[in-house]
């Protein structure tokens, strides 16, 4: 656990240190945007802020190589798998700069996104069953690689819609690598398998790099991290997720097999489930903007104002509230999800979820509670106000 906190360190500083010298470097090239209807800033901000990202996450992955534990991870069968991580975020970190300066249509981006995915694809990073009910589903080298790149792509173009204000999409990344790693970590415990591991090394870095850019990102953000970013955290994310699937049998199969007990059925899907979960705000976000601007007549990419932050802002919370209740949510969701694969009483974690999500939607309702009552009470003030004027007028 102490090289992983070293690890994670490493991360943050890193990341934390190269990105003013990104954000200059964005500037000097003409990387500033200009404010758009849409956008919920008011002056324009420099974007590539994810070359800083990559740059934490390559270091933190070559200097744990040199760690006396960790290093083992790197001498496995999954070694080749660092080198198509460092190569896929490459060229995924290439494509968002192109975008985030001179624009990028559709149909390139995502070709260039299919080419991130087949890389990682063909380095080890595949799905090679799938957890169905009861039983396990082997999957075929082809249809595995399909399945992988569909699923890779889905993650990145997720983050990237979830990119709409000022740490957003860090935010919730980080809260999903948060909870995969503590996923990862209680279940090599319960199970007895070796703590040091890919999935877990990716997990912290990924946590790492979110909260080293977070500290130059949150609302008042001095750089974003465009589609250089949300698009290598996507990627960095589906890899972790692909990972880990089928990893842990749930206790049946586990029992079958000899394993450890334990561990109930939903942990054998959760790595499926919880990426999907904890971005389901903003994948739900994106089939409404698609449903609505279709009946609209328009074009399901034609922008507008009424995402999801948008609302939030209309129903009177600032920026950062409005970050930090997707941040609650996404963290409801994640760490619920984690706690009823691992914990023997479910009854206690739906309680305490219950109340934690019902104090959440009671802070999103309060400022329109608040709007409401300030109202009630103007009314009630000028009402007075006329029957004093009529009094003394009567006088």
């Amino acid at each position: 656990m102490r090289e992983y906190a070293l690890t994670f360190v490493i991360a943050v500083a890193v990341t934390y240190l190269l990105t003013p010298f990104v954000r200059r470097a964005a500037i000097a090239v003409g990387a500033v945007p200009p404010v758009r209807d849409r956008d919920v800033h008011t002056e324009p901000i420099p974007r590539m802020g994810g070359i800083a990202i990559y740059g934490g996450f390559a270091a933190a992955m070559l200097i744990s190589a040199q760690l006396p534990h960790l290093q083992e991870v790197f001498r496995t069968d999954t070694a080749k798998i660092w080198s198509g991580l460092l190569l896929a975020g490459g060229l995924i970190t290439v494509i968002g700069i192109i975008d985030d300066r001179w624009g990028m249509g559709p149909v390139p981006k995502l070709a260039g996104q299919t080419a991130a995915a087949g890389i990682l694809v063909a380095q080890g990073v595949q799905l090679l069953w799938l957890p169905l009910p009861g039983m396990q589903l082997s999957l075929g080298p082809w249809l595995g690689a399909v399945l992988s790149v569909l699923l890779i792509l889905v993650t990145i173009n997720a983050v990237n819609f979830a990119d709409g204000l000022d740490g957003l999409a860090a935010g919730i990344v980080a809260i999903s690598a948060m909870a995969f790693f503590a996923y990862y970590y209680v279940a090599a415990v319960d199970r007895g398998f070796e703590r040091q591991s890919y999935p877990a090394m990716i997990a912290i870095i990924l946590v790492g790099v979110c909260i080293g850019f977070l500290l130059h990102n949150f609302n008042p953000a001095r750089v974003f991290m465009g589609d250089t970013g949300s698009m290598l955290l996507g990627l960095l994310l589906a890899s972790i997720t692909i990972s880990v699937t089928g990893l842990f049998l749930p206790d049946r199969e586990a029992a079958a097999a000899g394993g450890m007990s334990g561990f109930h059925s939903l942990a054998a899907f959760l790595p499926v489930l919880l990426p999907l979960l904890v971005l389901a705000l903003p994948l739900a976000d994106l089939v409404l903007a698609v449903v609505r601007r279709t009946l609209a007549g328009k074009s399901p990419f034609a922008p507008d104002k009424k995402h999801l932050h948008h609302r939030l802002l209309e129903l009177g919370h600032s920026h950062k509230r409005a970050v930090l209740l997707m941040y609650l949510w996404a963290a409801i969701i994640a760490f619920a999800s984690v706690s009823l694969s691992v914990l023997d009483s479910p009854l206690m974690v739906l309680t305490v979820t219950v109340l934690v999500a019902a104090c959440a939607v009671g802070l999103i309702t309060l400022p329109r509670l608040r709007r409401r009552a300030l109202r009630r009470r103007a009314a009630e003030l000028r009402a007075t106000g006329s029957e004093q004027a009529e009094g003394g007028t009567g006088g």
